[in-house]
């Protein structure tokens, strides 16, 4: 819990919806080095202080978390409650530890010179120190919907005194299979309250899922429809596959791209990437689903302090990174799906400061390139100034430009409706099994041992049991 510090080291300077907030959050604003609020916190702030429910959609980077925590922290400090166990006032539920983490962080860095309690609820970790925070009551849980599913069944945290609830990147929430526990908590919490949603992207039926969930909401969009990539340099490099550790080498030859977060696909690449970095002397980590928190956590704090230079992430990390400074983002896979490389992407030119998006393309992913600069609405330029450039990836067309086909295992509706393979008349495998017949059936019975197991054996085969009387008869 933080205190209340009133006095500053310099004076407060605060403009447009900043001037709606009280000394407190000013000055704590101030000192992290804002003075005049983004295009999403102007337009946010004086409806949230309102008490109206919103759905807010902004860029990646705007700024939105501290629109939303701003007014949360004033609500608190000008509504102040008792602390009960178990129970809080405000839930914000967020996708991933590390979008958890990084609102946590805002809340301590904005809510240091109020008296407001909190605690970041996340899996990977043991739960002790989550319950005990719990157990002495919080005013604001920031967390995760399954390590929250978990303490809600344990009975750790009830959800019926909310005020206040808030749903971060709510698009990849609903969008990405975490509906089922959203809805879950939800039916835990009051009808009475304020409902907050935010997110990077809306899609249309992201939207309207979401104003089933809010009452009478405010819609706020500052960059509707088209994200905004002025403020980041955007190349391609078309690239086989094969050759993109070899390309992703020798860009990193070059000391400008001092501070640099690469982007795969899949976990085991991440790891590949790293090894093959680590080899050349190229000093990398890699964050991904596999990994700890606290691995994650410790490549986390590495890659900001500037122990590391490069970071290789999958996209579980695209939109919890906050790190300041970033020179550069490397698309190493492009992503399936176009509004995930705006979120890329948005890891760099932070803060309104400008950045660089390298992409490798090969031709299987020539389509997803194709899908990108139509949604962005621009055509990324070429770099073919490069020792790997192909002119097979470039113009990929057809089927040469999407992902092969997965070929893995059959559902169980395709495996019953195949037709059986075709037996290869030369093959004699010893294994192979041979037809019933009414002969072999009658040389086979089954006796049941001690244990119970049944246990095939041929006719002619006595039990010890009967053999030994035999022997003891023959004696008498």
């Amino acid at each position: 819990m933080n205190k209340s510090n009133n006095k500053s080291a310099h004076p407060i300077i605060a403009t447009g919806a900043f001037t709606l907030l009280m000394p407190e959050l000013q000055r704590a604003v101030s000192d992290s080095g804002y003075h005049t609020p983004t295009p999403i916190q102007e337009q946010v702030i004086s409806h949230l202080l309102s008490g109206r429910d919103m759905i807010g959609c902004a860029q990646t980077g705007t700024g939105k978390t501290a629109a939303f925590t701003l007014p949360i922290l004033q609500y608190l400090a000008k509504n102040p409650g008792k602390r009960v166990k178990g129970k809080t006032r405000v839930l914000v539920l967020a996708p991933t530890r590390e979008l958890a983490a990084q609102i946590g962080d805002s809340v301590k860095k904005y809510g240091k010179y109020l008296k407001v309690s909190y605690t970041v609820i996340f899996g990977g970790v043991s739960q002790n120190h989550q319950v005990r925070a719990l157990a002495s009551g919080v005013e604001i849980i920031v967390a995760t919907p399954g390590r929250l599913l978990d303490l809600m069944n344990q009975r750790h945290v009830h959800l019926d005194a909310i005020e206040v609830f808030v749903l971060d990147e709510a698009d990849r929430m609903l969008d990405m299979g975490f509906i089922h526990d959203v809805k879950r908590i939800v039916a835990k919490l009051p009808k009475k309250r304020q409902t907050l949603f935010f997110s990077a992207t809306m899609e249309p039926e992201v939207v309207k899922l979401s104003k089933t969930l809010v009452d009478n909401a405010v819609f706020v969009s500052v960059t509707p429809d088209q994200p905004t990539v002025e403020r980041i340099e955007q190349k391609v490099f078309f690239v086989d596959k094969n050759n993109k550790d070899l390309l992703l080498a020798q860009l990193l030859e070059a000391k400008h791209l001092s501070r640099v977060l690469v982007f795969v696909q899949m976990k085991f690449v991440a790891d590949r990437v790293v090894k093959r970095l680590l080899q050349l002397n190229i000093n990398a980590i890699a964050i991904h689903g596999n990994k700890s928190q606290g691995a994650r956590t410790g490549a986390l704090d590495k890659f900001k302090q500037g122990e590391v230079r490069v970071l290789v992430a999958t996209d579980i990390a695209a939109r919890g990174i906050d790190v300041s400074l970033i020179s550069h983002v490397i698309n190493y896979d492009l992503p399936m799906v176009p509004e995930t490389y705006v979120h890329r992407i948005g890891r760099t030119a932070r803060a309104g400061t400008e950045g660089d998006a390298v992409s490798f393309c090969s031709a299987p992913e020539r389509d997803s390139l194709r899908c990108i600069e139509k949604m962005i609405r621009m055509v990324i330029p070429v770099d073919r100034d490069h020792d790997f450039h192909s002119k097979a990836a470039e113009a990929a067309k057809g089927e040469a430009s999407r992902p092969p086909p997965h070929k893995g295992r059959p559902s169980r509706n395709q495996s019953s409706s195949r037709k059986p393979a075709a037996k290869s008349k030369n093959f004699s495998g010893s294994w192979q099994r041979k037809p019933k017949t009414k002969d072999s059936r009658t040389q086979r019975h089954k006796v049941t041992t001690s244990q119970g197991n049944k246990v095939a054996r041929p006719s002619g085969h006595q039990d010890s049991r009967s053999q030994r009387h035999q022997v003891a008869r023959k004696k008498v």
